[in-house]
């Protein structure tokens, strides 16, 4: 399900992007990004509808996923 990141009260908002952009894995390309700039580039792309927030009830928990990905599945 997805929930639109409008929705969710501004702190938890940063909170949820931080533990998606702290994972091991997240890759942000060649250059090192601050972890400020990487929350602020999530946050960029939940604005301009590039990525969206996903809530799985079978197994109760939330992510972070590209949208382009999205189609695919």
């Amino acid at each position: 399900m997805m929930i639109p990141w409008q929705d969710i009260d501004p702190e938890t908002l940063t909170s949820l992007i931080e533990h998606f952009v702290l994972r091991e894995g997240t890759d942000y390309g060649e250059q090192e990004l601050s972890l400020a700039q990487k929350v602020d580039k999530v946050r960029q792309q939940l604005a301009a509808g590039e990525a969206v927030i996903m809530y799985s009830e079978l197994h109760e928990t939330v992510d972070i996923k590209l949208r382009r990905s999205l189609r695919t599945e």
